[in-house]
């Protein structure tokens, strides 16, 4: 997928560093969010379950440029691909922040059906026959490892994102907020705009990638430049997911009291 990157160059190490810092970070606050006790618990996992599941789907990118499911073949799907859970992950830490209080109901089931497709999938596939498994790559149709998963991706990312910014704007016009409250909105409308920064960014590096190979038969990922590009702009949304929990963490209780 990135074989030019196989030469093993300054620019790989460099990149490769990058990237497993990215995954530490956010394998780390991640997982401290599992243990936070302040603000609301649920909205709480969904950033922990985020910051994870952004750091697992890192760390399957650094198994696929450094050729490891090439001499691993039997730990090929190994589940730790995500990307459908991204956005809803990022809603429900928003939701539930801004609405400590809301029910969960039976409708709600629906923002879980993609995500949890995408990870049956892989287990499925992952417990399957080395044999098997090693006859599949990402296919053009497929809806959780291919090209048309990139579309629900970008779709539904960039969807749950206005959604997002529309509960921030719901909640700031209610008024009667307190200056925990406030600043509590503050920094979710900060999380939100930079992240849409960032994923149209990342987007961008999708979509020409997509259409320079599809119809002008280019391969961008062969030059090393736009594939590390490509990659550190997913890393980006990462550290900012990252830089975010980080905050919130160290200093949220005092700070949305």
């Amino acid at each position: 997928m990135f074989d030019y990157l196989g030469d093993r160059s300054l620019l790989f190490y460099g990149l490769l560093f990058i990237l497993i810092v990215g995954i530490l970070q956010g394998l780390g606050i991640g997982g401290l969010y599992f243990l936070k006790r302040s603000g609301e618990y649920r909205a709480n996992r969904a950033l922990g379950f985020l910051l994870i599941t952004f750091a697992l789907t890192l760390l399957h990118n650094v198994l696929v440029i450094t050729d490891f499911f090439d001499h691993k073949p039997s730990w090929k799907f190994l589940p730790i691909y995500f990307t459908l859970s991204f956005p809803t992950l990022v809603f429900l830490h928003v939701k539930l922040s801004l609405y400590p209080a809301y029910k969960m109901q039976w409708s709600d089931a629906k923002h879980f059906l993609l995500p949890l497709s995408q990870v049956t999938y892989f287990l499925i596939l992952f417990f399957s026959s080395t044999e098997y498994k090693s006859s599949i790559d990402r296919g053009f149709y497929n809806p959780f490892f291919g090209a048309f998963e990139q579309l629900l991706y970008i779709i539904f990312f960039f969807a749950y994102l206005y959604f997002s910014k529309k509960y921030i704007d719901r909640r700031k016009s209610a008024g009667k907020l307190s200056s925990g409250q406030s600043k509590r909105v503050f920094y979710l409308e900060k999380l939100i705009q930079i992240f849409l920064v960032l994923f149209a960014i990342h987007t961008l590096f999708i979509l020409v990638d997509f259409f320079s190979y599809e119809f002008l038969g280019v391969n961008l990922r062969r030059l090393k430049i736009y594939a590390g590009l490509g990659i550190l702009s997913f890393a980006a949304l990462v550290f900012w997911a990252g830089l975010y929990g980080f905050q919130t963490l160290i200093w949220g209780r005092k700070l949305f009291k």
